[in-house]
């Protein structure tokens, strides 16, 4: 095992901002740029929205055609695929990725994420952006806040002894636990537009009253009361682990760094990161997010460019020797699992495995 620091000891950085001139991240911007990858994709959006849109509607039309039936529990595994192809579709609108016009890209947020799926947009898009400028760095990265997983050995250590005990062995419950991660995505939602207010958040709260009213209305008027509930846990269950398995790879078992860690974009980016093998299955059933380290360095960057992005990233990061991650989905997971055990049972901060 290596520190954060023997791992990248020929890096060349100064510690400036991402975009200053004569920087590493500028040097590499100017090469992405060049190709062209920076460049709008809205065919392939287009194409997309329309496929995600064809099969939300069949799926819907076989729901009803169906009726009250444990036929249904197929299509509630369908809708789950759907809904987690829509959040990566939000997420795309989210960092600017379809359209040049920020209201257009709100426009798709909300639509994917408020009202299909049940997800405040702006919610999760201020958290989001507090992750992408400090990725996995204590007291900064809300994805690694103190909550039912501890991701630091200070937060297990703080605990009572039932939460250590849990802690020490807390990978092993960490996809059991994505099942609920759905819920906890819409209390978080519900939560957060009835505490603010302004025009913008009246409209979210709106979106998303008609997406659980609607939604519930439907699920009434088709099934009984006990298949309901049934098609509801398995379709909201299959969403959280599908969504959750697509996010635990990018940085779980990676780097934590400590709130007092000074480094420059790049290094801070591609250091917390890791990419999941690509191949065209893996990068559909990802919705791109395989390519973690090229979209931390370029989130505007369209999801159909990351695959070319790819290999200009790794050339630059060997020229300037610094590590580039990348493993395999199953292997990821396996990290993720045993960092989170580690986590439980040591006292000081674990060093992750590359």
């Amino acid at each position: 095992m290596t520190t954060l620091e023997e791992r990248t000891p020929t890096l060349d950085v100064d510690g400036a901002a991402a975009g200053r001139r004569g920087s590493p991240y500028a040097e590499l911007s100017r090469r992405i740029k060049e190709a062209g990858l920076l460049d709008r994709r809205r065919g392939h959006y287009a194409l997309a929205i329309a496929a995600l849109g064809g099969l939300l509607v069949a799926a819907l039309v076989a729901f009803v055609l169906i009726g009250d039936s444990w036929w249904q529990l197929p299509v509630a595994a369908v809708l789950a695929v759907v809904f987690t192809q829509l959040g990566f579709l939000g997420h795309d609108a989210g960092h600017r990725q379809i359209f040049s016009s920020r209201r257009a890209n709100d426009s798709v947020g909300l639509l994917a994420g408020t009202l299909l799926i049940g997800m405040s947009f702006s919610w999760w898009l201020g958290k989001h952006n507090r992750h992408h400028s400090h990725p996995n760095q204590v007291d900064a990265d809300p994805d690694i806040g103190a909550g039912v997983l501890a991701w630091t050995p200070e937060q297990a250590a703080s605990r009572g002894s039932v939460g250590r005990a849990f802690a020490r062995h807390q990978g092993y419950l960490f996809f059991p636990l994505l099942l609920l991660e759905g819920l906890n995505l819409h209390v978080a939602s519900l939560r957060a537009v009835f505490a603010r207010g302004g025009k913008r958040h009246l409209t979210e709260t709106a979106l998303l009253l008609a997406h659980f009213a609607g939604g519930l209305t439907l699920l009434l008027l088709v099934l009984s009361p006990v298949r309901a509930v049934v098609f509801l846990i398995v379709q909201q269950g299959l969403f959280g682990l599908y969504l959750g398995c697509s996010f635990a790879p990018n940085h779980k078992g990676m780097p934590i760094l400590s709130s007092d860690t000074h480094l420059d974009y790049l290094r801070r980016q591609v250091l917390t990161s890791r990419n999941v093998r690509p191949g065209w299955m893996t990068d559909v059933v990802l919705g791109g997010l395989n390519y973690q380290i090229e979209h931390h360095l370029f989130p505007s960057m369209p999801r159909p460019n990351l695959r070319r992005c790819r290999p200009l990233v790794r050339k630059f990061c060997r020229e300037r020797g610094l590590p580039y991650c990348e493993t395999s989905a199953l292997r990821s997971y396996a990290l993720a699992v045993r960092y989170l055990n580690r986590t439980g049972q040591t006292k000081t901060q674990p060093v992750a495995a590359m």
